[in-house]
């Protein structure tokens, strides 16, 4: 069974058209901790979560993927 990605990281950064070195750069972070969380291979603490939506100017619940089920 494939993971759920449960992060909208990489989705949101290339929204506002920022890069992952981008990012590295910002939180003073290695480019591979910032793939890893893009690729949904680990997940950012919920601190660095709030301070990635800072920097991005979005509501932290952006940057997550609902756990609700959606019904067509």
């Amino acid at each position: 069974m494939k993971n759920k990605a449960i992060n909208r990281l990489k989705a949101v950064l290339a929204e506002q058209g920022k890069t992952n070195k981008w990012l590295a750069v910002e939180l003073n972070k290695n480019e591979t901790t910032i793939s890893r969380w893009c690729t949904n291979e680990v997940q950012p603490s919920m601190d660095n979560l709030v301070t990635i939506a800072s920097l991005l100017k979005v509501d932290v619940r952006e940057l997550i993927n609902s756990t609700q089920i959606t019904h067509s």
